[in-house]
């Protein structure tokens, strides 16, 4: 499996939707009901494509179940960490630390070593990602970044699974369309249960355009990421994935006005250099 530039474009892209969905939420007043809200309404746009692609093999089934309980995980930490600290630093312990994790339990989980260039891709990405968010506020926020860092073990978690369960499907689209439908649930009734009909129903309402906009960027996002899986090593997708974190930087600035520092242009440029590597390993 070797990394190409139209695998590279499409992982960017998909770096971009998931950054999107990410400062909706962030920017949402109930953090947690904007991710039930996104996600279950991900399942819904996800049931027509099953029956329109169909569902993938047996072998993929495990797999799929055990992403779904996996999310939950990841959508409670998710949350945990938008509520104690900002984008700006949560979005990059998340995202940075996880391809690492990736990376070092590849070889036994997935039978993959990184190339020395390739390793050197993704400590560059990480520590690109890291530095756009440490600061000195991270010292502030105890338990975001506890949230934070809790989040990327789950993130390298599902990570395996799905690329396993992907190859074991053989076909990506069933896959992502078969988790999508039904990992939105569990959580989102979490939630309602939590919040109550008479106040869920009204925030769900409102924010119904936003989250079906949040809802397809998600899915196809995470679709990417899995069929480029299937074409390059699942290290090497995961850290290119983590791209993600320069856009929610520069929407953390733009939408959100969080400060755009010359540490965190920095971490940019290690990030460019990183996925550089990356292709080149």
């Amino acid at each position: 499996m070797v990394l190409t530039w139209p695998v590279v474009a499409a992982v960017l892209c998909g770096a971009l939707l998931h950054a999107g969905w990410n400062a909706v939420v962030k920017s949402s007043s109930d953090k947690a009901l904007d991710t039930a809200v996104i996600h279950t309404m991900a399942s819904l746009v996800a049931l027509p494509l099953v029956l329109a692609v169909g569902l993938p093999n047996p072998s993929a089934w495990p797999y799929i179940l055990a992403s779904v309980t996996i999310h939950i995980g990841y959508y409670i930490a998710l949350v945990g960490a938008y509520q104690h600290g900002e984008l700006g630093l949560t979005y990059p312990l998340m995202r940075g630390t996880a391809p690492l994790l990736v990376a070092l339990s590849a070889a036994a989980t997935v039978g993959e070593t990184p190339s020395p260039l390739a390793w050197a891709g993704v400590l560059a990405v990480s520590c690109g990602v890291l530095a756009l968010g440490l600061s000195r506020h991270a010292m502030d926020s105890p338990r975001a970044v506890a949230f934070a860092l809790a989040n990327a073990v789950v993130i390298a978690l599902y990570t395996v699974v799905d690329a396993l369960g992907t190859r074991a499907s053989g076909d990506a689209l069933q896959y992502v369309a078969a988790l999508f439908a039904l990992e939105g649930w569990p959580f989102g009734l979490l939630v309602l249960a939590r919040r109550g009909w008479g106040r869920a129903w009204p925030y769900a309402r409102q924010r119904a355009p936003v989250a079906l906009v949040g809802a397809c960027a998600s899915l196809a996002s995470y679709g990417i990421a899995l069929w480029a899986m299937t074409r390059a090593p699942v290290a090497t997708i995961a850290a290119l994935r983590e791209t993600s974190v320069l856009f929610a930087a520069l929407l953390g600035t733009w939408l959100l006005k969080e400060a755009f520092t010359l540490r965190r242009a920095f971490g940019t440029a290690v990030i460019v250099a990183g996925v550089m590597a990356l292709r080149l390993g």
